[in-house]
């Protein structure tokens, strides 16, 4: 079974930082371009970073650069967000999908997107 699950998630304080994961199942990721993206309550999902096949390009969204840093290991067929000083802004489901031909133009839209996980929850409250 072809799938895509995130971890990761919880709650932290406004500062605190988590390490999102996201594992392939069923099929290799060393093939695609990953993204991440977030959902919050009552928004649209957005786009929040993109890594390339092998990792030599990377994308973010304005407001979380210089907090967030996109990593994966193909070895373990794994994508990570590390997301520090969490804002409550930062609030959302987060998910991650698979794509290719990423360009700096067009990663964040999700219609090019084509395997997502479930999502996992994020909460930066005090």
């Amino acid at each position: 079974q072809v799938q895509m699950v995130e971890s990761g998630g919880g709650l932290v304080q406004p500062g605190g930082s988590l390490r999102l994961s996201c594992a392939a199942s069923g099929f290799t990721l060393d093939t695609y371009d990953i993204g991440w993206f977030r959902q919050a309550p009552g928004k649209e999902r957005e786009g929040v970073s993109c890594i390339s096949m092998w990792g030599g390009r990377t994308y973010y969204i304005d407001s979380v650069k210089g907090r967030f840093t996109i990593s994966r290991d193909n070895a373990k067929n794994t994508v990570y967000l590390q997301m520090n000083d969490l804002k409550p802004e930062d609030t959302a489901v987060y998910y991650c999908a698979t794509t290719r031909g990423v360009a700096s133009r067009t990663w964040k839209s999700e219609h090019q997107y084509t395997t997502w996980g479930q999502g996992t929850q994020v909460t930066v409250s005090s």
